[in-house]
């Protein structure tokens, strides 16, 4: 099913709080570098999509393929989109599935990549991500570490910056929080690419605009989200003091 998949990079370099991102050098070498390495173990087929020409440079200088995209995206599913569109178009390879992998994680996990991936073994799933338990309450109460509540069935009923589900009747503490299924989002997808084009489509919705979280577009309008559970641990590096504590830690990260 490989040769089916293409995983798509997007990558910006304007950032409110870390301008340049894709290119800060952690341990080494440029983000981007970093998160392709790790995504070119899991898949044959891997691209950048960016609209900077200094992300395109670096991405052509260690040999990686890049796709140029437009600057007007809102958002990095609309930018795989046109990705998708363009390596069809120049490669003439038709891609059931297209992996949407954050360029802000470097040391995303190979495994993390095939266990979503393997979601779409099912010819029934048309989204799918990840999630990891959570085991503590500092984690259920961050808002900036959304939480996902599922089904009997694996699907996301709901995303929520706050704490999902409410315990009723209960101290939130870390001990009942490791017995319960609390469940932190991990920012990959993967689409069908047909559904891809369909969402794309779709304009921002009420829950969406609430929460700001883009996938709540898709549940309101009836697309169901495979969930499957990973094991292992990301660090996104969303500020210039996130690069400095992956300099550090390295090993947390990389470990078997």
């Amino acid at each position: 099913m490989n040769n089916n998949i293409l995983a798509i990079i997007p990558a910006r370099y304007e950032s409110s709080r870390f301008p340049g991102k894709p290119l800060a050098i952690i341990n080494g070498k440029p983000m981007i570098q970093r998160v392709y390495e790790q995504t070119i173990k899991a898949f044959d087929n891997v691209c950048v999509a960016t609209d900077d020409q200094r992300i395109a440079d670096a991405v052509n200088s260690f040999g990686g393929k890049v796709v140029m995209t437009s600057s007007s995206h809102n958002s990095g599913t609309d930018r795989c989109l046109e990705a998708l569109m363009k390596r069809m178009e120049e490669s003439g390879a038709n891609y059931d599935v297209v992996i949407n992998v954050q360029g802000d994680e470097p040391y995303i996990r190979p495994e993390q990549l095939r266990e979503l991936a393997d979601c779409f073994n099912d010819s029934d799933v048309r989204i799918a991500t990840l999630v990891k338990k959570i085991n503590t309450k500092e984690e259920v109460d961050n808002p900036n570490s959304p939480k996902v509540i599922l089904d009997i069935n694996n699907n996301a009923i709901y995303f929520s910056r706050t704490p999902i589900p409410f315990a009723r009747g209960n101290e939130m503490n870390d001990n009942f929080i490791k017995e319960s299924r609390y469940f932190k989002h991990i920012g990959l997808y993967g689409y069908r690419s047909s559904v891809l084009v369909e969402i794309c489509a779709l304009p921002q919705s009420y829950l969406e605009k609430t929460e700001k979280l883009e996938q709540l577009r898709w549940l309101e309008n009836g697309y169901k989200i495979r969930v499957a559970e990973t094991e292992f641990e990301t660090q996104a590096v969303d500020t210039p003091q996130d690069m400095e504590y992956l300099n550090s830690h390295e090993a947390l990260f990389t470990k078997k």
